[in-house]
């Protein structure tokens, strides 16, 4: 008997794994809430940060800055203005994707490892921006104990709300990821040479790639701030991009599903060995190591080659 998985196989996995996220919050303890949140978040945003890793071919080596714009403009639309939730939940995005156009047009003028360097200088002076702002950002104190609607003040409240946006969000990259413009920027991933020299734009395909991840980048911010109530300098540090990084390639970075993952094993190393020794970054790192030397797909990757059907075995990045 084919015991492998078929296209319908892992439709009723995702179905099932859906379930089980909205009936969670009914028997687990409150930690474990709040750190299926974090994964939720994380998840948002190695997924954003695919957009361009994975399906674009650039190098977005400071994502996080992205991240923690978003995050700081929810948190001071909500502390300083008192503007309602949605709108300040809004200006996350927008705030991230305005500050990704405005970085994407100094740097989309370079490719590979120049783009990347470039990018971790831009973002930075961001972050020391924000760092040494005292008077409006709260400097390395951040901002703590942000107030938010009663439907989501309480943990589960949060929780289902970082759901359905999450939801929603990935919902809607993958339908950008499969519309013509995501095989346009997969083509240009794959030849950016050739795909200029059909009459593509490169440069500007490019640089709305930057602005999508940008904008959901953002939007993880936001959910941050529904989760934890508090926003600090570090998620803007270049620190924690390479971790985001980390999770693209741990879980897969040519699947939809695998920076998702990836998320979630980082997550999860990060809580449970840490409770063991203060050496947890090492164990974090023969992980990593074993990753690129056995599973150069990532888990999800490896998972998809050993589950599908025989006749489509051939391995091809996710289109």
């Amino acid at each position: 008997m084919d015991k492998s998985f078929s296209g319908k196989g892992w439709g009723l996995v995702g179905i099932a794994a859906l379930i089980l996220l909205f009936l969670l919050p009914a028997f687990l303890p409150r930690f474990y809430i709040y750190l299926i949140s974090l994964m939720l978040v994380y998840g948002l945003l190695a997924t954003s940060l695919n957009v361009v890793l994975g399906y674009g071919g650039v190098f977005q080596f400071h994502h996080c800055v992205f991240y923690g714009i978003g995050a700081y403009a929810t948190a001071l639309f909500l502390t300083k203005t008192g503007a309602p939730f949605v709108v300040s939940f809004i200006a996350g995005g927008a705030a991230a994707a305005v500050l990704s156009f405005l970085m994407g047009l100094i740097t989309v003028r370079l490719s590979k490892l120049y783009f990347g360097m470039l990018q971790i200088s831009l973002g930075s002076l961001v972050w020391a921006i924000v760092y040494r702002w005292y008077d409006f950002t709260g400097g390395d104190d951040g901002i703590h104990g942000i107030s938010l609607p009663d439907i989501i003040s309480s943990q589960k409240g949060a929780y289902y709300f970082t759901l359905i946006v999450t939801l929603i969000s990935l919902f809607i990259i993958y339908k950008i990821i499969k519309s013509p413009f995501g095989s346009v920027l997969q083509g240009i991933r794959d030849n950016p040479v050739r795909s200029g020299m059909v009459g593509i734009n490169v440069k500007r395909h490019i640089l709305a790639a930057l602005i999508i991840a940008g904008f959901f980048g953002g939007v993880a911010g936001s959910l941050f701030v529904v989760v934890d109530h508090t926003v600090f300098p570090d998620m803007l540090f270049w620190t924690l991009s390479l971790e985001v990084l980390i999770m693209c390639l741990l879980g897969g970075w040519f699947n939809f599903f695998g920076p998702m993952l990836g998320a979630a094993i980082v997550i999860a190393l990060r809580t449970f060995v840490s409770g063991y020794t203060v050496y947890w970054a090492l164990v974090y790192g023969v992980v990593m190591i074993f990753v690129i030397f056995f599973l150069p797909d990532g888990v999800l990757g490896y998972l998809q080659e050993k589950l599908q059907p025989a006749k489509g075995k051939a391995v091809t990045k996710e289109g």
